[in-house]
């Protein structure tokens, strides 16, 4: 078995989109562009993604995310029994509301012909015609966890009159997909995660209680367990990682949560790699790292933050990094940035030269530290 390395700098996988992606999808949107078109402008922005990434030294390439208009709806609108919704209201992160959009359950839910497929395949197909082999493709879905983060419909209730049975659904959602994204070429898969990271945030379990109807208390066991039950048939050489995320919309963050709960549950989830947010204050200290007891695992320190232009201090940020090495492995910790710089088509308030001096910055340091 031969895993690939992911070095000592990484990634979220969301870059701001260009202004040619933006131009295309407006003119999509407006009737103006046909969906093969749009297509074609996609490719070449990701190609030019895919270059700007490699000539920067960046070995886990992502598309950007440049076809999606959010990080986790897009891909749940493309499971089969999943429609788009259009709901009243969007979600309230602090100082700004999203769009109002969301999906909804129509029939019993599989992984089908999954449009994501063909372009992961796209993404590796790139990656290897501008890399020189060191560098692999790395696609990104929202984790199983998020498709509670909605409102539960009283027809889906008909549908699935019991929630361990929409669960069971679910994770064979997953577990295809897992292996439809491998053998499409992908070894470094992410999930992105944005409730079990936010545990110790008591507004999450109002939130989950409105949006399901259901107590956190007594779905966070199950929440586990469909992670797990996804993750078990994972192939040897293939990493799935997650990302703990406490939001990210327009630069503006939706909870406040240390990892000090779900830190407990680390090794019992299977996930090979944590990517976790550390960019300020609201994620806690660093001593629930010492949770994790499985000496394969690695954890990625998301110390410089995607939400705001301003470089952080070289020194400041190294003693982060030594701060958290008391805890955990110096040699098993990686840096990135603390999430995406564009959770959603509208990206976050900084210039793609700003968000490039990021990543040059976080390379960097990376170098300097290991």
């Amino acid at each position: 078995m031969n895993m690939i390395q992911i070095g000592k700098h990484d990634h979220v996988g969301s870059f701001l989109r260009t202004d040619a992606i933006k131009d295309a999808r407006k003119a999509y949107i407006n009737d103006e562009l046909t969906a093969e078109a749009l297509r074609q402008v996609e490719d070449v922005e990701i190609e030019k993604l895919v270059k700007k990434q490699i000539d920067l030294g960046i070995k886990a390439i992502t598309d950007g995310e440049f076809r999606r208009s959010w990080f986790m709806h897009d891909f749940f609108w493309g499971v089969e029994g999943v429609s788009f919704e259009a709901v009243e209201k969007g979600y309230d992160f602090v100082g700004q509301t999203t769009r109002a959009e969301s999906f909804k359950v129509t029939d019993k839910i599989s992984f089908g012909n999954h449009e994501m497929v063909n372009d992961l395949k796209f993404l590796v197909d790139v990656v290897e015609k501008y890399g020189d082999g060191s560098q692999f493709a790395k696609y990104t879905i929202p984790a199983p966890t998020m498709f509670f983060q909605r409102v539960i419909s009283e027809k889906e209730k008909e549908i699935y009159p019991n929630i361990e049975d929409l669960a069971a659904d679910l994770i064979k959602v997953y577990q295809d997909a897992i292996q439809a994204f491998y053998d499409a070429g992908c070894r470094y898969l992410q999930f992105d995660e944005c409730i079990l990271s936010a545990l110790d945030d008591p507004k999450l379990a109002s939130i989950m209680e409105n949006f399901t109807g259901l107590k956190l208390t007594d779905t966070t066991d199950l929440f586990v367990r469909v992670i797990k039950e996804s993750l078990k048939n994972k192939p040897e050489d293939m990493i799935v990682a997650t990302h703990m995320c406490k939001g990210n919309y327009k630069s503006a963050y939706l909870y406040t949560s240390g990892y000090e709960t779900v830190s407990t549950y680390f090794d019992e989830l299977g996930y090979d790699v944590y990517l976790l947010e550390y960019d300020d204050e609201r994620s806690g200290g660093f001593e629930p790292l010492a949770n994790i007891k499985n000496e394969d695992t690695q954890v990625v320190l998301g110390v410089v933050t995607s939400k705001t232009p301003e470089l952080e201090d070289t020194h400041a940020l190294k003693e982060k990094v030594k701060a958290a090495s008391e805890h955990f492995p110096l040699e098993r910790l990686v840096i990135s940035p603390q999430c995406g710089f564009a959770s959603t088509e509208e990206g976050n308030s900084l210039s793609e030269e700003e968000q490039w001096g990021k990543m040059e910055h976080i390379i960097k340091l990376s170098n300097e530290i290991w």
